[in-house]
C-alpha cells in the first residue's frame, strides 16, 4: 500500500531541495536529500543492509523540523482546556479547519431537523457561543475558519453551509474550498484549531463522531498547522461568493 505522506519541512520553504516526510498512518520519517554514492563515503557507514540507501541533508533541516517526542497514543485534554483557548486563551486569532463530510454533533442540534424539513436554517442562534464571538471580536481579536466542500456537498455541508449566516453576523471570516482544490494546494490535515500560530488544537474522530481533542505545542507540528492553513486561506472564497454558487444550500 501506498504511504500517505505530507511534509514536516523542507530547507528551502519550497519543497524543491533537502525535506523531511512524515507518514501519517505510521509516524515514519521519510528524508529526501542527496544520495551518497561515493564507495569511500559508503564503507564508512555501518551494518549496511541490501536495499538501504543513504543520503545527505542539512543539520538544519533535522533541528528545525524532525518530530521531538513520540506519541504512540494521543493525549487526550478535557474539553473544558479548548473552551479556555476558544474563551480568553488566545491573544489575537482562532483559526479552525474543518475537513469531514459530516459532524454527529452537527446533526444533534434541532436546526439540523429544522434543515432537513425545510432546506433552510440559520442554526442554533441563541447559542452562547455566538455571544462569547461577539465578545472576542469586539475586543480586536479574530475567528476565522475554512471549511472544504465535497461536490456534491454532502448533506451536512449544505446545513453548514445554510447557518454560516449565523457565524458571519456574530463577526466570524468564513471561508471555503472545493476538496479537489484543497488536495491539489496541499491543504492535508485533518480538522484543527490553531490559536495564534502558537498551539494546535486536532480533533480526533471515530466516524463522525468526536472522540477527543489534543493540544500541541510541538514546533514541527505547529509549523505544518500554520503551512496549512496560509494554504487554505490563499484559495479558499469567501461565505457569501461561495454561497452564491452554491443555490442548494437553502
Amino acid at each position: 500500500m501506498a504511504r500517505r505522506l505530507r511534509v514536516l519541512g523542507s530547507a528551502s520553504g519550497v519543497g524543491d531541495c533537502p525535506t523531511l516526510y512524515e507518514d501519517v498512518d505510521t509516524g515514519e520519517v521519510v528524508v529526501q536529500g542527496d544520495a551518497v554514492t561515493d564507495p569511500t563515503d559508503i564503507a564508512q557507514l555501518q551494518h549496511v543492509k541490501d536495499g538501504e540507501a543513504f543520503v545527505v541533508v542539512p543539520r538544519s533541516l533535522l533541528v528545525d523540523f524532525s518530530p521531538r517526542e513520540v506519541n504512540t497514543v494521543p493525549e487526550f485534554v478535557p474539553q473544558r482546556r479548548i473552551s479556555e483557548f476558544i474563551n480568553d486563551g488566545f491573544e489575537h486569532t482562532a483559526w479552525r479547519l474543518e475537513t469531514r463530510t459530516g459532524y454527529a454533533s452537527d446533526q444533534a442540534m434541532p436546526s439540523y431537523g429544522e434543515f432537513l424539513r425545510s432546506g433552510d436554517t440559520a442554526g442554533e442562534v441563541g447559542h452562547p457561543w455566538f455571544d462569547n464571538v461577539r465578545r472576542m471580536v469586539r475586543s480586536g481579536k479574530r475567528f476565522e475558519r475554512v471549511r472544504l466542500v465535497d461536490n456534491p456537498p454532502s448533506e451536512n455541508q449544505r446545513y453548514l453551509l445554510a447557518c454560516a449566516r449565523t457565524n458571519v453576523a456574530a463577526g466570524e471570516d468564513i471561508r471555503y474550498l472545493w476538496r479537489d482544490d484543497a488536495e491539489r494546494y496541499g491543504v492535508n490535515l485533518s480538522d484543527f484549531w490553531l490559536f495564534d500560530s502558537r498551539t494546535v488544537a486536532r480533533f480526533h474522530f471515530d466516524g463522525e463522531r468526536t472522540v477527543g481533542m489534543e493540544l500541541i505545542t510541538e514546533p514541527a507540528e505547529v509549523l505544518r498547522a500554520c503551512q496549512v492553513r496560509d494554504a487554505a486561506w490563499h484559495h479558499a472564497v469567501p461565505y457569501g461568493e461561495f454561497r452564491s454558487r452554491v443555490p442548494s444550500a437553502g
